[in-house]
């Protein structure tokens, strides 16, 4: 109850507006994939499914409810950036694979083996020790601020080192290993991602501070992180999409959001300092609240086409059946994808 009272007398309504935001975001991503699914499911039933190359799913209002619903989602994840540091927003980003569990188990009937449902657990005790113990948002009155923060000699020497491990592993890796490790895509995705998620706070607060009345947009820097958010976010599409078309998607999943998650954390720590003023012990709480969202994610990735009983291998079966039925392709347990 102490540390419930001190959050509350000490947490900024900044970084309570990027909490809610942030929770709001994975509701909105987390149910979008279930209806998505739904409008997919209804759109195979009349037509060509997705899996085979079909299209029938554009003229399907239930797929284009869910994807306004991950839009916005989306939009109140960019939102949320602007009011709280990064390493209060990016791990909640797990929540939404609760979500999408959880109304999978109730609305598609998708059975949640018990270790997946120790993972929601672990995933929330992990997002309520992050949130107690985050930092407060740094308060900046100009885009130019932020500026100033990216040139400082720390973070051009992070982004020198991310541009040239990620122009190493696409000239070097990706020609040769990119279809068989895959490290290599998920490292490039990564790796620009934590560059992207910089950038994107930046824009957020030159917006939020332009709708309060300050306008930004006159500044070239708010153009220029614009610029920065266009680049790090197709280059990520394009290798995401690479890495899914790839590998299986179980894999890649939990794989991509530890890595992700884990630079974008070490940017926000070297960018914005978020850890300044912070003692050692809210320090390791919240790495340790980090590593429970983690684990509960692995678990949840791990245990996705599992069942309870005796009947497990009979229960794989019929759901890899199912896959392939529903999507014109299945996914097996291997690392690469299984093609029909």
């Amino acid at each position: 109850m102490a540390v419930v009272q001190k959050w509350r007398e000490g947490m900024s309504s900044d970084n309570v507006k990027g909490l809610v935001l942030a929770l709001s975001s994975s509701l909105f991503i987390g149910a979008s994939f279930i209806v998505k699914k739904k409008g997919l499911k209804k759109a195979g039933a009349s037509g060509i499914r997705a899996g085979v190359g079909g299209y029938s799913y554009l003229l399907e209002p239930l797929w284009w409810a869910g994807m306004i619903t991950m839009v916005v989602g989306e939009i109140a994840n960019f939102a949320a950036y602007a009011f709280a540091p990064a390493i209060l927003v990016t791990p909640l980003g797990a929540l939404s694979i609760i979500i999408s569990a959880v109304l999978a188990h109730i609305i598609l009937r998708e059975r949640l083996h018990t270790f997946g449902i120790l993972g929601c657990i672990l995933c929330v005790v992990g997002s309520t020790t992050i949130v107690l113990h985050a930092p407060q948002e740094r308060q900046i009155e100009s885009v130019t601020e932020v500026w100033d923060l990216a040139t400082e000699p720390g973070f051009l020497f992070y982004t020198a080192l991310v541009l040239t491990a990620v122009f190493i592993l696409i000239y070097q890796f990706v020609p040769q290993y990119g279809q068989t490790h895959i490290m290599v895509y998920i490292g490039v995705c990564s790796l620009v991602g934590s560059i992207s998620v910089m950038s994107v706070k930046a824009l957020g607060i030159a917006l939020k501070l332009t709708f309060s009345g300050t306008n930004q947009l006159v500044y070239p820097q708010t153009w220029a992180f614009t610029l920065v958010v266009i680049t790090c976010v197709l280059t990520q599409m394009n290798y995401l999409n690479k890495a899914l078309d790839t590998f299986n998607t179980a894999v890649v999943s939990p794989i991509y959001y530890v890595m992700f998650t884990s630079l974008t954390i070490l940017a926000s720590v070297i960018m914005f300092k978020d850890w300044d003023g912070q003692s050692p012990t809210q320090i390791l709480t919240e790495m340790c609240g980090f590593v429970t969202i983690l684990s509960g994610t692995f678990l949840l990735h791990k245990t996705k086409d599992m069942a309870d009983g005796p009947g497990l291998s009979t229960s794989l079966s019929m759901r890899s059946l199912k896959h392939e039925e529903d999507d014109g392709f299945s996914e097996g347990i291997p690392l690469k994808r299984q093609d029909t």
